[in-house]
């Protein structure tokens, strides 16, 4: 059900006045007793309306006339508190009212989304700096897939919200349910500068995903060569068996992808086993199969060979078997 959009006339004249700052107005209304936690249709109460807005002074109005001590955690429909809603609208204010009334910063939504991870996917530095100094628990899941706060940084490529997530105790190394780090989603999206950061705190750039993937490989797969520069630069290791149902090397993804430059980049590093090996599987059949005719011609031209061993993987005798299946 989707709970995003709000209806007017179901918002209650407390929520109203919440909704456009008005501190005359809430301030008459709930001094003529007017309920403060009458929901509307996204389950959303006053307080709610406050955060979202940024009104300060409006949120204190509510807080002090809460008729629980409940009240400052009240969720929406979509577990969304008030403190969520300030950090993800980047209201400093609103979110240091919330903290010393006692919100909780490692409250989670219904999609296991924590208030700072709101804050950093928005991009609110500041906010995040706050959280931190107040409690909010930099290390662990922060969202329903499992990404920790780092991840999300490291995806939007914002090296001020890394640095601050690094020197308050977040893991490098931390891993969602995939097993990917902060680090391969640097090297996944072409984050160059996320990527630079984590390698200079010192993460792995040989940190396998749960499927085997590395870093090196889904940087050459995206086409991503400024990545793939760095990580052979500072110890990636392109000779890693990088998939758990198929034997695959990043120079098999480049071959596969049409990544002519970074193709030209892993062929001098790439152990040549992998053209004629048993139980191996050349690039040369990448380059076929993904029908990119300049990869094909470069794995030829430096030496690889038209007759690689038969491959299981695709059911074909030779690169020109495959050829002729296409065809």
């Amino acid at each position: 059900m989707d709970f995003t959009e709000a209806y007017s006339d179901r918002c209650s004249a407390v929520g109203l006045a919440a909704r456009e700052g008005n501190v005359k107005m809430l301030r008459k209304l709930i001094k003529q007793g007017y309920s403060i936690d009458v929901p509307d249709n996204r389950g959303w109460v006053p307080i709610h309306e406050a955060a979202a807005h940024n009104s300060g002074e409006c949120l204190r109005l509510l807080i002090c006339a809460a008729p629980s001590d409940d009240y400052i955690n009240s969720k929406t429909f979509e577990g969304t508190s008030a403190l969520h809603l300030s950090a993800r609208h980047g209201s400093l204010e609103s979110v240091r009212v919330l903290l010393e009334a006692g919100g909780d910063p490692n409250e989670v939504t219904t999609e296991a989304t924590t208030v700072l991870f709101l804050a950093v996917e928005n991009g609110h530095a500041d906010v995040v700096k706050f959280l931190l100094q107040h409690g909010a628990n930099v290390k662990g899941p922060h969202s329903w897939s499992g990404w920790n706060s780092l991840h999300q940084a490291s995806f939007q490529g914002c090296t001020e919200i890394m640095e601050i997530l690094l020197e308050e105790g977040a893991s490098k190394e931390c891993k969602d349910d995939f097993g990917i780090t902060p680090l391969f989603v640097a090297a996944q999206y072409g984050k160059l500068e996320s990527l630079r950061l984590l390698i200079s705190h010192g993460a792995d750039v040989n940190s396998q995903a749960k499927d085997r993937a590395t870093p090196l490989l889904i940087a050459a797969q995206e086409g991503h060569a400024e990545c793939v520069e760095l990580l052979l630069s500072e110890g990636a290791d392109p000779n890693l068996y990088c998939n758990e149902d198929n034997w695959q090397l990043p120079i098999h993804a480049a071959a596969e992808m049409g990544h002519k430059k970074i193709l030209g980049l892993l062929i001098p590093v790439t152990d040549r086993i992998c053209d004629k090996g048993k139980d191996k599987v050349s690039p040369v059949y990448s380059a076929v199969y993904g029908g990119n005719k300049e990869c094909l011609e470069m794995l030829l031209k430096e030496g690889y060979s038209p007759d690689a061993q038969e491959c299981l993987n695709f059911d074909c005798r030779s690169p020109m078997c495959m050829v002729f299946q296409k065809e």
